[in-house]
């Protein structure tokens, strides 16, 4: 088995089948967006949430169990509870282009599941991600999207005191297949290493992806002392926060499977943020398999198959790992919550 590479636009739209789009509104009175995974043709889907304060939408028609096989995109958005509607614009824009469960005579069903993380405190009252948002972040939706950063359901994102984003990467395995993730992070856990002034995740580059170098030890210091001063007008250790996100294939998974792929996917997230799954946090990945490529070798049960179904979910977890540390590295400071680049400049070679 030879080891996994970068993908080649190291994005999860490096998985054929899948677009990316986004939507926001960044100025002095709002800081909130969406992020659209969009897979017009359908995708077999599943979820899993290790959160304690998750905010979602039809999560319960991914049960393995369930009738639906498929969704047809998958809406990452800020807004907190408020946000779920930009799921909304979503299911409109599928619709109206004949994507979805066919139910009736020109009628169509989309299956947008969605999450959403808490960037309120940087917003106001009604500045927060509508059913337009998500029309728009569907409306944009590409097959190269490789927007960091403040960026769609990034744009107010904030990660233990320091500015957070949207971030993406992507694997293609020895045997041709491709994994890709796209991942706000928003977490009330930090992704940095007091210590050092590294990533936690920082290792898991690969051929030194992130450009980083250990940073100035005075650095260090200060950095230590400034990120525990009050961010978010105050609010530094905000009860409600989230890292939200998807992981795609090109395979032929069940949705058995690809639950699996969504559970092994969160180790991505507890290598990356510490603490991570927190009652105050919202932690939901999603799995979005294809079926552009061959199934899992069988039978299922056997040997073959749990060995090739562990190593998928390895990678998956290793491209959320990846994209949370890009998510971070690429964000720039918004409504006074300073950035890992400010804080550490020495860092980046």
């Amino acid at each position: 088995m030879s080891a996994p590479r970068r993908g080649p636009g190291n994005t999860v739209t490096d998985v054929d089948g899948v677009r990316l789009g986004h939507h926001q509104r960044l100025d002095e009175q709002w800081a909130s967006g969406v992020s659209a995974v969009v897979v017009p043709e359908g995708a077999v889907a599943a979820v899993d949430v290790r959160g304690g304060g998750p905010g979602t939408r039809e999560t319960d028609v991914l049960e393995p169990t369930h009738l639906v096989q498929q969704a047809h995109a998958v809406l990452l958005g800020g807004g907190s509870a408020y946000g779920l509607a930009a799921a909304d614009g979503a299911m409109r824009w599928l619709g109206e282009r004949g994507h979805g469960l066919a139910v009736a005579e020109g009628v169509h069903v989309p299956i947008v599941p969605a999450a959403v993380l808490f960037d309120l405190p940087v917003n106001g009252p009604g500045r927060w991600p509508d059913a337009e948002f998500g029309h728009a972040a569907c409306a944009a939706a590409t097959t190269d999207e490789r927007g960091r950063g403040n960026i769609g359901a990034g744009t107010g994102a904030v990660s233990g005191g320091i500015k957070g984003g949207l971030g993406t990467a992507s694997a293609v395995l020895g045997s041709g297949a491709t994994l890709g993730a796209v991942v706000a992070v928003n977490s009330a856990g930090s992704v940095i290493d007091p210590d050092t002034g590294l990533p936690w995740a920082a290792r898991f580059g690969h051929d030194g992806e992130f450009g980083l170098r250990a940073p100035d030890g005075a650095e260090v210091a200060a950095a230590r002392e400034r990120t525990t001063r009050p961010a978010r007008g105050g609010a530094a250790t905000s009860m409600l926060n989230t890292t939200i996100g998807a992981v795609a294939t090109d395979l032929t998974l069940t949705k058995a499977e690809c639950h699996r792929v969504a559970v092994a996917a969160h180790d991505g997230i507890a290598r990356a943020v510490r603490p991570a799954h927190a009652m105050v946090d919202g932690d939901t990945v999603f799995a979005l398999a294809t079926g552009h490529r061959a199934a899992l070798p069988g039978p299922v049960g056997g040997a073959d198959w749990a060995g090739a179904l562990d190593e998928v979910g390895a990678v998956a977890a290793d491209v959320v790992t990846r994209a949370i540390v890009h998510a971070v590295l690429a964000a720039e400071p918004v409504a006074g919550v300073t950035t890992y680049t400010y804080l550490y400049p020495s860092a980046r070679e």
